[in-house]
């Protein structure tokens, strides 16, 4: 970045603007990779700087990003001196990391708490590798990953789980550690991958702080799930694609607005600046997702050669205020305003245009918050989610039209953030039982929010019965696991007997398939 340009618009900004681009700066400063900062390589280290796992992610045709970060002391900063560390990689075909297929160097940025984010080109499509690092004397875990076919190649069969809301005070993370044994090609978190809240006694493990505020305060608590050993061997066994939800920051936030009404602008973004730059610093995710201040652009599109294409969303960022509040509430008049959105219009015409361009069988939207607008009282009243895309109707109804219209194959939303197994045909009318269903929603339930939950609750068949779109809920805890072939799309639901003890079994609680050319699920 010029650094006169920033300094001639910081003269003509307001003291908002003026924070933003002073953070904007400082952390593409950071990732400049022209630095001239001295950078050591340490003979020896007094811990294991392993002690985070390794990564992979956004796997492409000819490779994928490779993560680590050197903390040898994680949960008090990491236990490192402010100086850039040399880190070795290496990418094999075999686990035993005999034959190395390519190498390189990459530098742990102290001002990046010693993260690495490896980039690697040059390896063979639709294929398994091995990667690890090393630094010094110390040797990390070797990690797997798999490159995706190359964009005009039909792929015959893709399995991926997907998860989300993962609160580490809620209970254990048995759901990733059965996840291994569906052997998945690919995992996708939804979002929730922390929670900001603070150290409660009365849980099944404990956060380490006080509600997360400053940047320090979010890596260590990213660090302290990072240090869970079933979510680090997930990590290891595929790569992953990631976005986030409002835990990584701060309970329902709207864009640049609180939930809370009290709250400094200025010291609110401050703060998401440091959320985003800590999310970033954890996370096997490309440079382009580097935090720019209190801004990142992380809506991306993943393809699997010609069988599926992951458009991978963020439903935080841009969005306007809840028009109702966040919570569930009767419907209010600013529902139906024209001018709310959920995407913000940038990344809403690239998805448009990406969907438009996509040569794909499957076409998957991989985001955070419920489509399906259910009523959430059963009988007369009308309870909406206002904090989901019930409250941005206008939008919503623009994007399933689109979907129509624009004759998308095979759309298939993926969904998280709501604590609960779900299965919805969506509708641009959901009044309206002429309304075609236009594509399928499979919303997953949480890793371990909410504790352990039941099958059912005692609102469940009076929304069942409100809402005949909805085919399936469960309020268990675990993930949801797809096939997905040109011809069928089958979603297992996994749960969880319990996330409060030490062990736990998982089932299949019921199984649904979709096709391409035919919307809406069907019981397998």
């Amino acid at each position: 970045m010029n650094i006169d340009y920033v300094l001639r618009y910081m003269e003509q900004a307001s003291r908002r603007d003026v924070l933003r681009s002073a953070l904007a700066f400082s952390i593409l400063s950071l990732t400049n990779r022209g630095s001239r900062a001295a950078v050591h390589t340490r003979r020896s280290f007094a811990d294991d700087p392993f002690r985070l796992g390794v990564a992979s992610g956004d796997p492409s045709a000819d490779g994928a990003v490779l993560w680590t970060r050197l903390a040898p002391d994680p949960l008090n900063g990491g236990g490192l001196p402010p100086e850039n560390i040399r880190v070795g990689w290496e990418v094999a075909e075999d686990d035993s990391m005999q034959h190395i297929v390519c190498s390189g160097s990459e530098t742990a940025d102290a001002r990046l708490a010693h993260s690495v984010h490896v980039e690697v080109r040059g390896l063979q499509p639709d294929r398994w590798y091995f990667y690890r690092f090393h630094a010094g004397d110390a040797v990390s875990p070797v990690g797997r990953l798999r490159t995706t076919p190359e964009r005009h190649v039909q792929m015959e069969r893709l399995r991926f789980c997907f998860a989300s809301c993962q609160h580490y005070e809620h209970g254990y993370y048995h759901a990733w550690r059965h996840m291994r044994e569906d052997s998945p090609d690919l995992v996708i978190h939804l979002g929730d991958y922390i929670y900001e809240g603070a150290a409660s006694g009365d849980r099944v493990r404990r956060h380490n702080s006080d509600e997360i505020i400053s940047l320090d305060d979010y890596r260590n608590r990213h660090a302290l799930y990072r240090t869970d050993p079933d979510l680090q061997a997930a990590h290891a066994m595929c790569p992953w694609l990631i976005t986030w939800d409002d835990h990584e920051f701060d309970n329902n936030y709207a864009g640049e607005i609180s939930e809370e009404p009290d709250v400094d602008p200025e010291q609110f973004l401050k703060r998401r600046a440091a959320a985003y730059q800590a999310w970033y610093e954890h996370m096997p995710v490309r440079r382009t997702a580097v935090p720019r201040g209190p801004h990142a652009r992380i809506y991306r599109s993943v393809p699997f050669g010609t069988l599926a294409e992951f458009d991978v969303l963020d439903t935080r960022q841009f969005r306007s205020d809840q028009p109702c509040g966040d919570r569930r509430v009767k419907p209010c008049a600013d529902v139906s305003d024209p001018q709310a959105t959920m995407l913000g219009e940038r990344q809403e015409s690239w998805l448009r245009s990406t969907l438009q361009k996509s040569p794909a069988v499957w076409n998957i939207l991989a985001q955070q918050v419920m489509m399906a607008r259910v009523d959430r009282d059963p009988g007369d009243g009308v309870i909406w989610s206002y904090d989901q895309w019930a409250g941005y109707d206008i939008a919503r109804r623009r994007l399933l039209r689109f979907l129509q219209e624009a004759r998308i194959s095979g759309p298939v939303v993926l969904t998280g953030d709501i604590h609960n197994h779900w299965v919805n045909d969506l509708k641009i009318d959901f009044d309206s039982d002429r309304s075609p269903v236009v594509a399928t929603e499979f919303v997953g339930t949480s890793i371990s929010s909410g504790g352990n939950g039941s099958d059912i609750r005692s609102d469940t068949p009076g929304v069942l019965r409100d809402n005949p779109f909805v085919k399936f809920f469960s309020n268990r805890r675990g993930y949801v696991c797809c096939t997905v072939t040109p011809d069928c799309w089958q979603s297992d639901y996994r749960v969880l007997d319990t996330v409060t003890q030490p062990e736990s079994q998982c089932r299949t609680a019921a199984s649904f398939v979709v096709t391409p050319d035919q919307p809406g699920a069907e019981r397998a």
